[in-house]
């Protein structure tokens, strides 16, 4: 398990870096609402990407140990959490009856990002792709109610399972010290100097005589 856990984060540490310098700045109007994956983030501040580092640069990172330590819980869950385990087979079962998962398959870096932009009066949408999951979601009866005993044994459960999160969220912390070095090299090569160069151009804007500011 520690030699997996060891090579899995270099692997996506690696894979992080390969797609770094197709990184670049947003230029469409930015979102307001805030990334509960990254915001205070232990992944990102082991990984020394938390300040001056572009979200989506912190983000795809992020999301690639989380998918680790989602793996980790679903096989201590498969062998260990049986009441769990049937229930997340039912949930998965119920998902698949949805013909539209927006939120499925999206790459890395933009796995778990809000999936509209925010709401503009000036130009409201038909509709969302949000909306169009949730109503597909509504559309899949509920899953039937269970005993006491069955929620009492699913509390617990569940409750190991956020134990085995934890310790393999800290364990990955601990790996990801040992790729600060490389992440720092990669984000001063490829990232640094976009930032740079998009706050000159914003500078040169605002001194600009024909600037509104």
């Amino acid at each position: 398990m520690e030699r997996s856990l060891e090579t899995s984060v270099s692997q996506a540490v690696d894979a992080w870096l390969r797609w770094l310098p197709r990184w670049h700045p947003a230029a469409h109007r930015g979102r307001t609402r805030i990334c509960r994956r990254c915001i205070g983030s232990p992944i990102l501040r082991a990984a020394g990407l938390v300040d001056d580092v572009p979200h989506q640069v912190q983000h795809g990172l992020a999301t690639r140990m989380k998918a680790l330590v989602d793996h980790a819980v679903a096989e201590y869950t498969e062998r260990n959490l049986p009441v769990l385990r049937a229930e997340l087979r039912a949930a998965d079962l119920r998902e698949a009856q949805r013909a539209y998962r927006p939120g499925e398959g999206l790459d890395p870096e933009f796995d778990g990002l809000q999936l509209d932009p925010d709401p503009d009066p000036e130009q409201p949408y038909l509709f969302t792709l949000a909306e169009l999951g949730e109503s597909q979601a509504r559309a899949v009866p509920p899953p039937p109610p269970l005993s006491d005993d069955a929620k009492e044994a699913l509390r617990t459960e569940i409750a190991l399972a956020d134990q085995c999160a934890n310790e393999t969220g800290r364990r990955i912390c601990e790996l990801l010290v040992g790729h600060r070095l490389a992440i720092h090299d990669a984000v001063e090569r490829y990232v640094e100097p976009q930032v740079t160069a998009l706050l000159d151009d914003l500078a040169l804007e605002l001194d600009s005589p024909t600037s509104p500011w």
